[in-house]
């Protein structure tokens, strides 16, 4: 099975010499992690556990808090995974934590949903940046954006308020079949033919 599997892979050396063929069997090999992503998307998710940062709850109960009250607004899945792993950079990119959650679920979701993503983490300044020598006002920045008022209701109804220890969220695993549904195909890549009309 191993030379099976080593006859089906690319044969150049230097992409300059690859072909039509290399390039097949690159994307079949591809397909076989379909949907892997998601799992490791998963296993960051979970080194936010027990991670509290100062605040009342961990970062992953602040996340599912998050995502449980956009499901129970009746939010769409997209709109829930993005509430889900708008904090997911806190550990990783803590200096820019709203641009990792962005940049991950960029090529699955609309432009507004990863604008309000990508610039959360200054929406969110409107409730505490006064406490440390900023302008909580930052945001107005962007007044006038078609997606301010988007933004500033998703801090206001759904980031800001989830810090509470006695508040019923939805387990971890509810959530994961809603990001394989919305992370399975990319709506815009790079590495993909843009659909024709």
């Amino acid at each position: 099975m191993a030379d099976d599997a080593a006859m089906d892979r690319a044969k150049f050396t230097a992409m300059t010499e690859g072909t039509a063929e290399d390039w097949a069997a690159i994307g079949r090999a591809s397909l076989a992690h379909r949907g892997e992503h998601v799992d490791r998307i998963v296993s960051h998710l979970k080194l936010l556990d027990n991670d509290y940062g100062g605040f009342s709850v961990d970062r992953l109960e602040h996340s599912l808090q998050t995502a449980t009250r956009a499901h129970r607004a009746g939010q769409d899945e997209e709109y829930v995974v993005c509430a889900l792993l708008h904090d997911i950079g806190d550990i990783l990119l803590p200096a820019s934590h709203a641009e990792l959650g962005a940049a991950i679920l960029k090529p699955y979701i609309s432009e507004r949903n990863h604008w309000m993503l990508e610039h959360h983490g200054i929406f969110q300044g409107y409730y505490f940046f006064q406490y440390l020598g900023l302008d909580r006002d930052m945001r107005e920045q962007f007044r006038g954006h078609p997606d301010f008022e988007y933004t500033a209701q998703f801090c206001h109804l759904y980031d800001q308020n989830s810090f509470d220890p006695a508040y019923d969220s939805m387990p971890l695993d509810a959530f994961v079949p809603m990001m394989r549904r919305v992370m399975d195909v990319p709506k815009h890549s790079i590495y993909r033919k843009p659909a024709t009309a």
